[in-house]
C-alpha cells in the first residue's frame, strides 16, 4: 500500500492570483502558516514554515516551481517511529473555463506503519484546511485560521 492522498478545491479567482497567494510568504502567513512563513517558494530554495499547532519553524525544501502550474515540496514526515524521512507534496493549479482555479494538493511517501498512517491522515486534514483558508483569503481577504490554534 502506498500512503498518499489528494485533496482539491475550486477558487473563484484567476490562476495567477491563486498561485501567488501560495508562493508569496507574506500572503501564506496571513491564512495558512499561523506562525509565519519565511522565503518565497522558488525552485531550489529552502524556506521555513511555522504553525501554532506544531510550534517551531521547520524547513521546507522547494523541489520545483512552474509558475501558475505546479509547486513541488519535500519536508520531514511527522513520524518518529524510525529514521527521519521526507514526504513529497505536489500542488497543481489549473485554470478552468469559467475563470476559476482548480487547486489540487497531493502528498505521499509515508512509511507503511501506524505512525506513518497517523501522520498521513493529519496532513490530509491540514491540507484540506489550507485549501479552505486559501479560498476564503483569496476570495474575501479573511483569515479563516485566525485564533484556531491559540
Amino acid at each position: 500500500m502506498d500512503l498518499q492522498f489528494r485533496v482539491f478545491a475550486h477558487i473563484s479567482k484567476p490562476v495567477a492570483e491563486v498561485f501567488e497567494a501560495v508562493a508569496d510568504p507574506d500572503q501564506l502567513s496571513h491564512y495558512f502558516t499561523t506562525g509565519g512563513a519565511r522565503g518565497r517558494l522558488e525552485t531550489g530554495a529552502t524556506v521555513t514554515w511555522d504553525f501554532h499547532d506544531f510550534p517551531g519553524a521547520f524547513p521546507v525544501q522547494v523541489i520545483e516551481v512552474v509558475p501558475n502550474e505546479r509547486i513541488v515540496l519535500e519536508w520531514k514526515a511527522n513520524d518518529d517511529s524510525g529514521a527521519p524521512y521526507n514526504t513529497r507534496v505536489t500542488m497543481s493549479f489549473e485554470a478552468t473555463d469559467d475563470g476559476r482555479t482548480l487547486v489540487a494538493i497531493e502528498e505521499g511517501g509515508w512509511r507503511e506503519t501506524d505512525a506513518g498512517l497517523k501522520s498521513a491522515f493529519g496532513n490530509c486534514m491540514g491540507w484540506s484546511q489550507m485549501l479552505c483558508a486559501l479560498k476564503v483569503w483569496v476570495e474575501h481577504g479573511l483569515n479563516l485560521r485566525e485564533g484556531m490554534y491559540r
